[in-house]
């Protein structure tokens, strides 16, 4: 199985970290964020992993090389301008063997322990076209919670809202090809159509999951880590 990883992030948020490299290989407790993506996509039968790159893009090379030494065969789609990251989609899926019929593909700066294994069940059960990991709305302040006659009955701190949001981990059909578009962002162009077609589906995770965007999001993705993420 083949996986596809968006890397091309410039992560201006994480300077200085990202002027020597790629967001996605910030290091986070020691290991690039690319290297926990890696290892948990090799549980789920990985066997080639696609770097979707740019800049930076050789930082990424020079750690992972071929891939032999991570136990997957490793490539590398470099757009020589920034395409998008539906068009990076696009021009990777060229690179993926015509035998195959199913793709993982996620964001390089996404943290999670959620097992895709699951995920990839539901999208051949469905006959899903693509199928987005969903992740429940965090509030950015803390909480109130009332009960009868106003009395306060609890806080909590940054809980989440009943709503869901992208997680950036998709199971697509390489056949999605040709409604990717060949420059822009494919959740504001293809998913779109496809969720009014109804080949869209949604896998919902509580499991642990941050992006990583900001220095306060790496000092909090290296606390809530401990073990919980790779191997």
């Amino acid at each position: 199985m083949y996986a596809l990883i968006l890397s091309g992030g410039r992560g201006e948020r994480l300077r200085p970290l990202t002027d020597t490299m790629p967001k996605p290989m910030v290091p986070v407790a020691g290991k690039p964020i690319l290297w926990y993506q890696v290892t948990a996509l090799k549980k789920v039968g990985v066997t080639h992993v696609l770097f979707l790159c740019g800049y930076k893009w050789e930082v990424i090379r020079n750690y992972f090389g071929d891939g032999s030494s991570f136990g997957v065969h490793v490539d590398y789609s470099v757009e020589d301008s920034p395409l998008g990251r539906g068009g990076a989609l696009k021009q990777g899926l060229t690179l993926v063997s015509p035998g195959e019929s199913t793709v993982l593909a996620l964001n390089g700066d996404i943290l999670t322990a959620q097992d895709l294994a699951p995920m990839l069940q539901q999208h051949h059960e469905t006959g899903a076209t693509a199928t987005d990991l969903l992740v429940p709305y965090p509030s950015a302040y803390g909480v109130v919670e009332t009960g009868a006659g106003n009395r306060v009955t609890a806080f909590v701190e940054k809980g989440e809202l009943p709503l869901w949001i992208n997680g950036g981990i998709y199971v697509l059909q390489t056949s999605i090809a040709p409604e990717l578009p060949d420059m822009g962002d494919h959740e504001t162009s293809t998913f779109p159509k496809l969720a009014r077609e109804g080949r869209l589906y949604a896998f919902k995770s509580r499991a642990f999951w941050r992006p990583v965007d900001s220095q306060k999001d790496l000092r909090e993705a290296e606390e809530a880590l401990a073990g919980q993420v790779g191997g």
